[in-house]
């Protein structure tokens, strides 16, 4: 770089000398010459000034030019010993983004190369999102919800109204929307096509148009490991997977093949990674009418043989700083987790689980902890049918060190319409569970934690 400066300015200077040597040749040719007349001596002196000027002005702007081609130079080659300088390091200057290397989104970030790649971020499943906080994330979680309009939840909706606060009331839907991100169980495929399931006692769908409710509701992930997904078959699976992307709610837990079943969403939030992972062993067949996904064919990513399950949330940990499992399980009516959960719960944990929400059997579940891992064995139904249940939503708040707190807000399910609990019901309700979750502290507002 430096012999391109020094030859750049010889042959400035160089040129410079050749304009000054034939300016003055020519002179010295004019003032020797004796052919040339008085008339044309008298007119070269009084145009000697001028001439003189004309010189001068040539000699400065060229000086000028110069200058400017030096300064440029030099600054060339200190913008390629930086690019040398970063090649020093092992980064080369052609693999740093355009928008990081000008204007960084994130200057600490740990994940600010993973934000600013966005076909990265679509093939893996990663979110940018934002908090209300600036250290913190808060996500909420519900059980079951039906929107077929065959059945009474949307009977009852549309004799009273279509509007969503005729089926969750104010306040509840306030709490609902007011967390960051929040994963409901979205218990039913979205389809007009397909065939009901052969011999199955209740098979369920919705119409497109009813997605719409998800956004009303403040859901922002749609849980589809569930054994109602597949009611209509393969197709009403698809239209599912089709009409959630088209109304812009990231869904987890099935696919079209067992790679995006099993794919777990990412959320990068105030410079945490949150992976939440959906699964389900219900039912616990060889061959269940809800299909599992296979490498070729789409279904639910099926956990009645874990390993797999366990596989996902030991890479999804390692790729992440919280690991969520929203699973499908336990045994319907049943208020004591049974078996199959007992066995799980604790392995999925081990795996890398740092917070495990369950669902299936109609009815709440206790809590406990695996280590330090908190489990909701079910919340069981949200709104679902016109039956009056116990129900609740959980909610979490997550920051850099982890769990922050752990939150069960008791609800009632009644008439076709869910409501917060208030008063004694509210009293009821944490009493139960606290009687069903003897292993942690339930405070008189839902907060739990470890004993």
């Amino acid at each position: 770089m430096d012999k391109d400066v020094s030859r750049s300015a010889a042959s400035v200077v160089c040129i410079l000398s050749r304009m000054w040597y034939s300016v003055s040749m020519k002179r010295k040719s004019k003032n020797q010459s004796s052919k040339v007349n008085r008339r044309r001596i008298r007119q070269r002196r009084r145009s000697g000034p001028a001439a003189a000027f004309l010189l001068t002005l040539c000699m400065v702007v060229s000086i000028g030019i110069a200058g400017m081609l030096l300064l440029r130079l030099f600054a060339s080659g200190r913008r390629e010993e930086k690019a040398f300088g970063l090649m020093d390091f092992g980064v080369s200057s052609e693999k740093i983004p355009k928008e990081i290397e000008e204007e960084p989104q994130q200057p600490d970030s740990r994940y600010a190369a993973e934000l600013s790649d966005e076909e990265y971020r679509e093939k893996n499943r990663i979110y940018a999102w934002e908090s209300s906080s600036e250290d913190a994330v808060t996500f909420g979680f519900v059980g079951d919800f039906l929107l077929d309009d065959e059945y009474a939840i949307m009977a009852s909706l549309l004799k009273r109204g279509i509007t969503i606060e005729n089926g969750i009331s104010e306040p509840l839907l306030a709490q609902m929307r007011e967390v960051d991100i929040m994963v409901a169980n979205n218990e039913f495929p979205f389809t007009d096509r397909g065939t009901p399931t052969a011999d199955k006692t209740f098979t369920f769908r919705a119409d497109t148009d009813t997605v719409s409710y998800l956004h009303d509701m403040g859901v922002d992930v749609a849980v589809l490991a569930n054994n109602h997904i597949y009611d209509f078959g393969e197709v009403g699976l698809l239209d599912t997977l089709d009409t959630l992307e088209n109304a812009g709610i990231p869904q987890v837990g099935a696919g079209r093949n067992l790679e995006e079943a099993s794919a777990p969403l990412y959320f990068i939030v105030n410079d945490m990674k949150i992976a939440v992972v959906a699964a389900t062993q219900i039912e616990r067949l060889d061959n269940p009418d809800t299909k599992g996904a296979t490498e070729s064919s789409a279904g639910v990513f099926r956990c009645w043989n874990p390993d797999k399950l366990y596989e996902t949330v030991a890479k999804a940990k390692e790729n992440s700083d919280f690991v969520i499992v929203y699973i499908h399980w336990g045994t319907e009516n049943q208020a004591e987790p049974d078996w199959a959960q007992l066995e799980q719960a604790p392995r999925i944990a081990e795996a890398g689980a740092d917070l495990i929400i369950g669902d299936h059997s109609h009815c709440l579940q206790g809590i406990t902890y695996c280590g330090d891992t908190p489990v909701i064995y079910s919340m069981g139904n949200f709104w679902f049918n016109s039956k009056t249940l116990d129900t609740g939503m959980v909610k979490v708040t997550i920051g850099q060190e982890g769990l922050k707190s752990f939150q069960f807000v008791p609800a009632i399910q009644s008439s076709c319409k869910v409501d917060l609990a208030y008063g004694e019901d509210k009293e009821r309700i944490l009493a139960y569970m606290r009687g069903l979750s003897p292993d942690v502290r339930i405070d008189e507002e839902g907060f739990v934690s470890k004993n």
